[in-house]
């Protein structure tokens, strides 16, 4: 796995991802850390093939929500989400893509 894969973790395909989606804009589960010019960076190399450009790159960052299983207490974890736009003409393949 490259260094790539390890900042974009997975596509977040529902139903409000899917209307942007003809707007060109792409959600992406990533890495917390990982900053704007780093997200930007990882989907041109991901998605080189097609010759993506990425105009710009907005993130939120999610809490973990608490849930209890029987008496005990858990945390899911902290995650962020990115949305990446990208130049009109272009497309991106979720299903096959990561």
């Amino acid at each position: 796995m490259s260094i790539y894969h390890s900042i974009i973790r997975e596509p977040l395909i529902t139903e409000k991802n899917s209307i942007l989606q003809s707007e060109g804009k792409f959600a992406f589960k990533v890495d917390p850390n990982a900053t704007k010019d780093m997200i930007k960076a990882a989907v041109e190399e991901i998605f080189k093939a097609k010759n993506v450009k990425v105009l710009s790159v907005n993130t939120m960052n999610y809490a973990g929500k608490e849930k209890r299983v029987g008496r005990y207490l858990g945390r899911r974890p902290d995650w962020k989400k990115a949305i990446v736009k990208i130049e009109n003409g272009k497309d991106i393949d979720l299903f096959n893509a990561i």
